[in-house]
């Protein structure tokens, strides 16, 4: 493995920490900054949504954006502007900061969330074994470190732009100085042809092949969505904790979303990828169970454990199993299946604070555990099956990522 790679993958797994200190930052204060705009329930949802939507935006953009410029180059400037996003939606005090704040962080997070996935996927592509979980597990460390630094805001009683001031200050430069070592690659299939020939955007992704996995991207951020958006008003609304009590969910979730990736890649080459998808799956049902029927919060704070150690392993094979299927369209793939990232989100969101209001925030935590379980349905498709693709013809059976004498 050369040095080139390896800087490669530590700067890549440094732009997901930073990611996931910003998005924990900017979801586990969000009652603090409903207070701040003065943004009401019924408002909520819709400031909610439309991070998803134009984050879906930015994602489809970054396909069309990646055919003309690397990956790499797409990932070094969207970065700062989501860190700078998150500075505004602590700066301002009226509603048209926290709309555009809000829409140039959604925007940038489209585009961030697109390309860093695409480097992700030829990165393990290059290694030969599976190292995905990896970057997510950076992603997850990050968060733990964000929902941290958001429970000290809470604590002091912080101004959000005092919260947020710091660390943008801080990760900014960084992850700029990083991004001089990121790797763009290429797929298999555009190694054989050879410069010129295509590229890891350049083949045909048929969406009927696609399709399995975008619902189950959907299905897994529907759940993820229900964590990051409302697991603060729900400890504190429903199960009745304090304000500084309600930003731990969240930094629970990620600390064993942390611990689930970190072994995850060792699972996915012992057992497959769809052994292991298939038990993220079960435990975040019972996951979701627990929350719904806790008498308390300490344990509602199992039910959201179990939770992150369910769905941690999904997101990121999901991933990996679009570059395997479309190893000469990787690029346009993941950008695709990123989308659904958003979906999922832009229906998690506002089902669960609908179905709260209208009949209880109990039962709407049974709606994401009933379609969680739909993974089951989809599992194979984390596997390497013989398959018609978009050019129609017939690709030999590839083994899983993590089998066989060359790790793939």
């Amino acid at each position: 493995m050369t040095d080139v790679l390896r800087r490669g993958r530590a700067s890549l797994a440094f732009s997901f920490f930073a990611q996931g200190v910003a998005f924990a930052l900017l979801v586990t204060r969000i009652p603090a900054i409903q207070d701040r705009y003065g943004i009401s329930d019924a408002l909520l949802p819709a400031f909610l949504a439309a991070v998803p939507i134009l984050a879906g935006v930015g994602s489809v953009c970054t396909e069309q954006l990646v055919k003309r410029v690397p990956p790499s180059h797409v990932l070094r400037w969207s970065q700062p502007v989501v860190l700078l996003a998150l500075l505004g939606v602590g700066a301002g005090d009226g509603l048209w900061v926290i709309g555009l704040s809000l829409a140039a962080f959604g925007l940038a997070v489209g585009s961030l969330d697109a390309s860093m996935n695409m480097l992700g996927v030829s990165l393990q592509h290059r290694y030969g074994r599976s190292i995905m979980l990896g970057f997510h597990a950076a992603f997850s460390l990050g968060g733990i470190v964000g929902a941290s630094l958001a429970w000290v805001g809470a604590h002091w009683d912080l101004a959000l732009f005092v919260s947020y001031l710091p660390v943008v200050v801080v990760l900014l430069p960084a992850a700029f100085v990083g991004s001089r070592w990121y790797v763009d690659g290429t797929g298999p299939e555009a190694e054989a042809k050879g410069p010129g020939e295509g590229g890891s955007g350049g083949g045909v992704v048929g969406f009927k092949l696609l399709l399995p996995l975008c619902v189950v991207m959907a299905v897994a951020y529907i759940g993820d969505s229900t964590v990051s958006n409302w697991s603060a008003k729900y400890l504190q609304d429903v199960l009745g904790s304090s304000e500084q009590l309600a930003t731990v969910p969240y930094n629970v979730y990620m600390v064993t979303t942390l611990i689930g990736r970190a072994v995850g890649d060792f699972g996915v080459r012992r057992f497959g990828a769809v052994m292991v998808v298939r038990a993220g799956a079960v435990v975040a049902a019972v996951g979701f169970a627990v929350v719904a029927g806790a008498p308390g919060a300490w344990v509602g704070m199992l039910g959201f454990t179990l939770l992150g150690f369910g769905l941690c392993v999904i997101v990121p094979q999901t991933f990996a199993a679009a570059g395997r299927l479309f190893p000469g369209a990787a690029d346009a793939a993941v950008a695709r299946l990123n989308i659904f990232n958003y979906v999922g989100f832009l229906i998690g969101s506002p089902l669960v604070g609908a179905l709260g209001d209208a009949w209880s925030y109990r039962g709407a935590m049974l709606v994401p555990m009933v379609l969680v379980l739909v993974t089951l349905v989809y599992a194979k498709s984390f596997a390497s099956e013989p398959s018609r693709y978009g050019d129609g013809h017939e690709r030999p059976r590839t083994a899983d990522v993590g089998r066989g004498s060359n790790g793939l």
